[in-house]
């Protein structure tokens, strides 16, 4: 999802979108982010939008935003989103709920919700509905009624297989125990099972690295992800870097860890989609990650979710009790929003797509990135049979400078 400025415009309290950008909705893939902000514990790398309290109060106690009223609070921003999205038929093609810990809510709590994104829009029948996963927070009983409830796709947070790397990154689940969630879900009837992982931890080793791979590829997920570690201020980590009790990994190093990541897993079958995603076959990459990167629509439920429709995207407000305080007064929870120009979106196209295996219409590039173009595959960084299609596809190579390429070429 494209990373946005906090200030905007104001959104209209009933949530009105502009006309241009209601203009073919339902004629776009249409997706539902769902954001669950409860965590036990904040990881020490963690800058997501996240609570550890069981229950957030507002300051007058007037709106609550607990763990045991949060699906309702989720049913609630759904039929506030279908009053704003008119009466046009709009199936959704994807719902995926993350955090924070979603897995800290009963099953039921969950499949409540799914089935108000049914009740509201309707699934399509082939419809991808996957949840993020703590793996201490799941048992066999606890997958199988996620699988009940109608959840198809299940994605742990595994990060590394190492002791000494998960306890640097405030991680508290058992090594080992993400591999035995996969065969739970894979018991429980989840076809489509994702693993999470994370490297240039400080004092993680290349051969920590690889033992986490392949601890990662036994277990049989039929996807991976693999992202670069990135200490961002005001998390406990960017605090340990600054007084100087650790040291971050060198961007040689990283580019190393990814290399090693790229061989191993294409080894075992899985093929690069995206940048920081590999999937057995075209079944099981991400379609929910995919519609974001392919210009889709989606709306984003919960504190601090963000949402995209027809060139309009817009931020929920991030403290859940605020959240709930608008939700009651039946107003919406954006706190902003940009619409964005022809050129903006253009741009968005091309920073997008140029990190999937497809790449981008070389017709996308104003003539200076046409030249950039050509250079980069002269330099191996894209694709020649690609670039003679008439797309920008980025090599292996190209894909460990996928910013710069970007950069390049805009």
């Amino acid at each position: 999802m494209p990373n946005v400025a906090m200030d905007g415009d104001p959104v209209p309290e009933d949530g009105a979108l502009p006309e241009r950008s209601l203009a073919g909705v339902g004629e776009r893939p249409f997706g539902v982010y769902v954001h669950v902000p409860f965590c036990v514990t904040r990881c020490g790398y963690c800058d997501f939008n996240t609570y550890t309290a069981e229950e957030l109060r507002s300051a007058d106690g007037s709106a609550t935003a607990s763990r045991e009223t949060y699906a309702d609070l989720a049913a609630a921003e759904i039929r506030f989103a279908r009053e704003v999205l008119g009466k046009a038929e709009i199936p959704v093609s994807t719902v995926f709920v993350g955090g924070g810990t979603p897995t800290l809510l009963p099953a039921a709590d969950l499949g409540r919700i799914v089935a108000t994104v049914d009740a509201e829009f309707g699934l399509r029948d082939d419809a991808e509905v996957t949840t993020e996963a703590n793996p201490e927070t799941v048992t066999p009983e606890y997958l199988s009624r996620l699988r009940e409830s109608g959840f198809n796709r299940v994605s742990f947070g595994m990060q590394s297989s190492q002791p000494h790397v998960l306890e640097v990154l405030d991680r508290t689940h058992t090594p080992g125990r993400p591999q035995t969630c996969v065969g739970w879900a894979r018991d429980a009837g989840f076809e489509h099972v994702n693993l999470d992982l994370i490297y240039g931890t400080p004092g993680e080793s290349d051969e920590d690295w690889r033992q986490s791979l392949r601890a990662a590829l036994a277990a049989g997920p039929d996807h991976v992800s693999a992202y670069s570690l990135i200490i961002e201020e005001g998390t406990r980590l960017a605090a340990r870097v600054r007084r100087g009790e650790i040291s971050p990994t060198d961007e040689d190093t990283l580019a190393d860890r990814y290399l090693t990541a790229d061989s191993l897993l294409t080894e075992h079958g899985l093929q690069p989609y995206e940048v920081s995603n590999w999937a057995h076959g075209t079944s099981g990459r991400s379609r929910h990650n995919r519609l974001y990167w392919t210009g889709g629509d989606w709306w984003g439920v919960g504190p601090g979710a963000h949402s995209h429709v027809g060139g309009t995207r817009w931020w929920n407000v991030k403290h859940p009790a605020a959240y709930a305080s608008r939700l009651a007064g039946n107003r919406s929870p954006g706190q902003a929003r940009e619409v964005l120009s022809e050129e903006e979106q253009r741009f968005e196209r091309i920073l997008l797509e140029l990190r999937i295996a497809e790449g981008c219409p070389l017709d996308l590039l104003e003539s200076a990135g046409r030249a950039a173009a050509a250079r980069a595959v002269d330099d191996g960084l894209l694709d020649p049979q690609a670039h003679a299609r008439g797309r920008a596809v980025l090599t292996r190579q190209g894909r460990l400078l996928a910013d710069a390429v970007v950069r390049e070429l805009t």
